[in-house]
């Protein structure tokens, strides 16, 4: 009896692809470059709060400048709106309005253009940032503007006499306009403009 025969070697193959086969090793990790690190990042948005805020200072001046006057008057015992129809009051409110808008879209602009990228921290510098300035303004246009003992200077100035009112801000949510305008820019900016990241999730196989 004969000793039983060995099989032949089999050849060294790959073996066939298999569609259902974990992905390599370090698929779906994202490499790209890392962004600012936090601090970095509250660093920045610290920088720009401060700086709206310094710059309400200017939007304070333009409105004391540009907002129109409204004109009183007295009779030696009240004190009266000389023209009753008169929208000096609307404009005035509008005038912050429409420079608060102006500066919340040139500050979304230069932060965007500096910083180009997005993130929660900006947008919270940007909010909190546009809310202060705006109360700097208020305050400082408040200060340059008449004086607000309107029966003081009713006396001064003698009856009949037209002298100008305080400045005031009837609409108080005008002070929202910069906040608002600078959000709405900024997103806007980020959508279009800023740097995509790559899929996680894209295939590796494909060419």
């Amino acid at each position: 009896m004969t000793a039983p025969l060995n099989p032949p070697p089999q050849p060294n193959h790959q073996p066939p692809h298999d569609a259902w086969q974990a992905p390599p090793a370090g698929y779906g990790v994202v490499h790209e470059k890392d962004g600012p690190g936090t601090r970095t990042e509250l660093r920045e948005a610290a920088v720009v709060t401060v700086a709206l805020t310094v710059a309400g200072l200017l939007l304070g001046v333009l409105w004391w400048w540009l907002a129109p006057h409204v004109p009183l008057v007295s009779d030696s015992s009240a004190v009266y709106l000389k023209d009753t129809e008169g929208e000096q009051a609307i404009g005035v409110d509008g005038t912050f309005t429409l420079l608060a808008l102006a500066f919340g879209l040139v500050s979304a602009v230069v932060v965007f253009l500096l910083r180009r990228r997005g993130g929660i921290a900006l947008i919270v510098a940007l909010t909190v940032g546009g809310i202060l300035g705006s109360l700097v303004a208020w305050r400082l246009g408040i200060w340059l503007g008449p004086t607000q003992d309107v029966v003081g200077h009713a006396k001064e100035v003698g009856k009949g006499v037209t002298f100008d009112a305080p400045l005031e801000l009837g609409a108080k949510g005008a002070m929202l306009a910069w906040s608002i305008a600078a959000l709405l820019v900024h997103l806007g900016l980020t959508a279009l403009f800023a740097p995509r990241d790559p899929d996680p999730y894209q295939s590796p196989y494909q060419p």
